[in-house]
Formats: C-alpha cells, structure tokens, sequence
C-alpha cells in the first residue's frame, strides 16, 4: 500500500466523541453509529465555521498503542472553536509528519480494507492522533479518501 510523508499543521475539529478500541467487538457499530448521528441528525451542516466541506474521523488518545482504547470524534476542521455545538467536544490533531494513504472507494469498505493493511504494516507510528478525511464523493458512488497516520 502506498503512501508519502507529509508534514501537517495543527488543525482543529469540533464533532461527536467516544471513547472505543481495536478490540472491542461494537467497535465499528460504535463508530457507524456517530457517524450515522452526525449526517442523521443533521448535525454535521450545524457546525459553525467550517474550513470546509470535508468530514473528519479523528482516532486520538490511544492507550497502549493499537490493543488500547481511544477517543474516536467524527466531524469537520474549523476556523473557530468560540461556539461549541451541544454535545459535541473540540479536539486538536497536532502539528507533525503523517504518513498519506489516499484510498478511493466505498466509505466503509474501502477504509476498513486500508486500516486492515496499515495496522499490519511496519510504520514508525507516534499514536498522537490519526485520522481519515472524507475529500469527495464522486458521481459512481465512490468515495476520495485520505488516511493521515502520525509518524515519527
């Protein structure tokens, strides 16, 4: 699997947070429950100040590496952070190298099938925060995605 080392600025994103990990088995009923929450409810075009259209999945807060848990937040980069929506946290994904996956496919699948594949490989992995940007859908229902994982 593919990927180049990019050097990011610190942003910030304000959306919906839990608290899971790799070995929890409602993980991704977790997961796909925020998400569901997020664009559901119609809280995602809530959000104020928004960067830009683009949603975040943001992994952070990661005890003990990969068999630990994390804060999973799921929603938007934004300018401000002055009006936090109800219910919703803000959270810093730091300034650092990242390693750049760029997958292209279903939003589900295609992600789970990359992460299957980056947890397996050999990345020198700081676990300060990772994250996936959904960039864009395209018009067969595919979907743009960039996979960002901390490095050292």
């Amino acid at each position: 699997m593919d990927y180049e080392i990019v050097t990011l600025k610190e942003k910030k994103i304000m959306g919906l947070s839990l608290r899971t990990g790799n070995m929890d088995p409602e993980m991704g009923a977790k997961i796909g429950g925020l998400w569901q929450r997020l664009f559901g409810e119609g809280l995602f075009e809530a959000i104020p100040k928004k960067v830009s259209e683009s949603s975040i999945g943001f992994y952070s807060d990661y005890a003990q590496g990969l068999a630990g848990e994390y804060d999973v937040t799921v929603g938007c980069e934004v300018s401000s952070t002055d009006n936090i929506l109800k219910d919703m946290v803000v959270k810093v994904i730091p300034e650092g190298h990242y390693a750049k996956f760029v997958i292209i496919g279903d939003m589900v699948e295609a992600v789970q099938k990359a992460w299957s594949e980056i947890w397996a490989m050999d990345l020198k992995r700081t676990f300060t925060g990772d994250f996936e940007e959904y960039v864009s859908m395209q018009e067969n229902g595919e979907c743009e995605i960039h996979i960002y994982i901390a490095v050292k």
